[in-house]
């Protein structure tokens, strides 16, 4: 649970922009004067951006809370720099009515270290077979514009069709898991390429993914609607999404910080740590998204954190749940990635992991905002320099699949602030 709402005078904090300025929060907003009695933080040396936000959380909160909770799962958030969350719909039961809906925005209030922005389903159970009550849970008062069934594709081009025209009234998007399952059914579990004839492992083909994002970004020009490809993680994906965009198609797409990093080589163990839906992927591949995040064809990251317990991944490969935990190490990875190597500045890594989820999740004007006065107090403090051997052990998650696990990479987050509550400090 957040610490209650206080007063602080963050001095000498340098912005994305380059420039160095003095922060004054009273209770949960920037103001342009010190409040009487503040706390005062020295943040020399310090980079303060808006707090992250990330389109693509898994809570697990209700039904599997041995894997992880509303609480753990923010308290991870917060730690890795977030102030708000999109907890996905398939949970048990799946967040497919306005009740469930309601009930997420709740935990989050109640549980949470961060703003938890509940996601719909868009077919019931995530059956593909009939639509959820997206208009409904539109309405209610968690106020749902996002709509995945993420974890499965919705299949059938009719059904796709018809939720993409029901959620443009009121500005909804669709965010679709991009899996072809007749060319990457229940046994893929590994990239199609050498690493999986070798491995004996089920093949998971580039073009499953590509093939359906050809067919949405369709048919979101047919209905003249939004559609959010989830976890683009090829060459051939990126490439229909530069397609669609310069044709002025309303498409926006994320990669995960694991698609950045890691790759095929990390599954030659079996380690069930490194299975992911979609799998990690080969080295063209990786270059392929981080050019595409860098010039703004991939518009966000989006974590995937998906925490399992210990009884979902003790299992040989192919029959282990898919899935990385995310929230804690997604700034690293950006760093070590992109900012590191000159490939992103910090405004552009604001805009990827801020700005634009908050814009694509209809949270513009209460996250992502610029840090000057009037500005919600969402804040986080980074140390650009530092770095640490990662442990999993030392996760504010409730599970422990961190692919991270003993591999050295920025630790930069030094304090989290959200709406004015100090919700992390190291």
């Amino acid at each position: 649970m957040s610490e209650q709402a206080n007063h602080y005078v963050i001095t000498g904090a340098r912005l994305a922009d380059g420039t160095t300025t003095d922060l004054f929060v009273r209770d949960d907003v920037l103001v342009d004067e010190a409040p009487s009695g503040a706390e005062r933080i020295a943040a020399d040396g310090l980079l303060a951006l808006p707090g992250l936000v990330d389109l693509h959380t898994h809570l697990r909160e209700p039904g599997r809370e041995d894997a992880e909770t509303v609480r753990t799962g923010t308290e991870a958030a917060a730690r890795g720099g977030f102030t708000a969350v999109f907890a996905m719909a398939n949970t048990q039961p799946v967040t497919d009515d306005a009740e469930k809906a309601e009930w997420i925005k709740l935990l989050g209030e109640r549980d949470g270290s961060c703003y938890v922005q509940p996601i719909g389903a868009v077919t019931k159970k995530l059956a593909g077979k009939e639509l959820s009550e997206m208009g409904l849970m539109a309405k209610s008062s968690a106020r749902v514009r996002v709509f995945s069934d993420d974890g499965m594709c919705v299949m059938d081009p009719l059904l796709m069709r018809r939720a993409l025209e029901w959620v443009r009234p009121f500005g909804g998007v669709i965010a679709q898991h991009s899996q072809d399952s007749s060319l990457a059914g229940p046994g893929a579990c590994c990239h199609e390429s050498e690493i999986s004839g070798r491995l004996g492992l089920g093949g998971w083909p580039a073009q499953a993914e590509s093939i359906i994002i050809a067919r949405d970004v369709q048919l979101a020009e047919l209905t003249r609607s939004r559609l959010h490809v989830c976890h683009i993680s090829t060459a051939e994906g990126v490439d229909v999404v530069r397609w669609a965009k310069k044709r002025g198609i309303n498409v926006t797409a994320e990669v995960t910080p694991h698609h950045l990093l890691l790759g095929t080589r990390e599954v030659e163990g079996y380690d069930t740590t490194f299975k992911v839906n979609p799998p990690l992927r080969t080295d063209e591949h990786i270059e392929a998204v981080r050019e595409a995040l860098a010039d703004g064809t991939i518009d966000v990251v989006g974590t995937d954190h998906a925490p399992h317990a210990p009884q979902d991944k003790d299992h040989a490969f192919v029959d282990a749940r898919p899935g990385m935990l995310g929230l804690e190490q997604a700034l690293a990875v950006v760093m070590e990635t992109m900012v590191n190597t000159g490939r992103m500045d910090w405004s552009t890594l604001v805009d990827r992991m801020s700005t634009t989820p908050a814009r694509i999740g209809n949270l513009a004007g209460r996250q992502g905002v610029a840090l000057a006065p009037g500005a919600p107090a969402n804040i986080v403090l980074v140390d650009p320099s530092a770095r640490a051997s990662v442990d999993r052990e030392a996760s504010r998650s409730r599970s422990r699949n961190n692919p991270y696990h003993g591999r050295e990479l920025p630790d930069p987050v030094v304090a989290t602030f959200w709406e004015g509550r100090r919700t992390f400090q190291r």
